[in-house]
């Protein structure tokens, strides 16, 4: 048990016998009159939001999720199907895999994250490589400054086709490397 100042962003914890990951804490009071913490907080199972203000001496249950590494397998509408090496399938509601969706591809590595034996979300590498689909040719002349452009990038379900900003440089049929965790082009990877 850690009380509510010991808790961090990110964390995940049981409010109410429910798991909950803390999404944003904002600290009020002052050490006379005692502080009190406002979470914004995301339900792991269900994925509804829930705002709450708990004291500095509240106590919650801190939970450590599983994790394993999985590939990518296919999608049965509505759910994604992911495969262990024992050949273990593991099936993952769409709500529940945020901005994964943009970057899934056919056998693609990644591991799942586990609460309570189910598997409820995906933690991608943090950098990946993706082909460029489409990209608006560079304008002649355009080039002072930092000037980016769209690009869409291959993933396994069209309708899940993400953009990315690009430099002017890039080109369709071009692989490219995007940090997972804010979405940006980090560069081209040449062969």
């Amino acid at each position: 048990m850690k009380p509510a100042k010991e808790v961090r962003v990110g964390n995940i914890i049981m409010v109410d016998g429910k798991p909950f990951i803390v999404l944003r804490s904002d600290v009020n009071g002052s050490s006379r009159t005692g502080f009190t913490y406002k979470w914004k907080m995301k339900n792991l199972l269900t994925n509804s939001p829930l705002e709450n203000v708990f004291r500095g001496d509240d106590k919650f249950d801190v939970v450590v999720l599983d994790k394993k590494p999985v590939t990518y397998s296919y999608f049965a509408d509505p759910l994604y199907v992911f495969m262990d090496e024992e050949y273990n399938q593991f099936e993952i509601e769409e709500e529940n895999l945020g901005d994964a969706l943009h970057y899934l591809k056919d056998g693609m590595e990644c591991e799942a994250v586990f609460y309570d034996g189910k598997a409820i979300s995906v933690e991608l590498p943090i950098t990946i490589a993706r082909q460029v689909v489409y990209s608006e040719p560079a304008v002649k002349g355009n080039t002072s400054g930092n000037v980016l452009k769209e690009a869409q990038i291959e993933n396994a379900i069209e309708a899940h086709r993400h953009t990315v900003q690009v430099p002017l440089f890039v080109a369709t049929d071009d692989v490219i490397e995007i940090d997972t965790r804010t979405n940006e082009y980090k560069r081209v990877v040449r062969n």
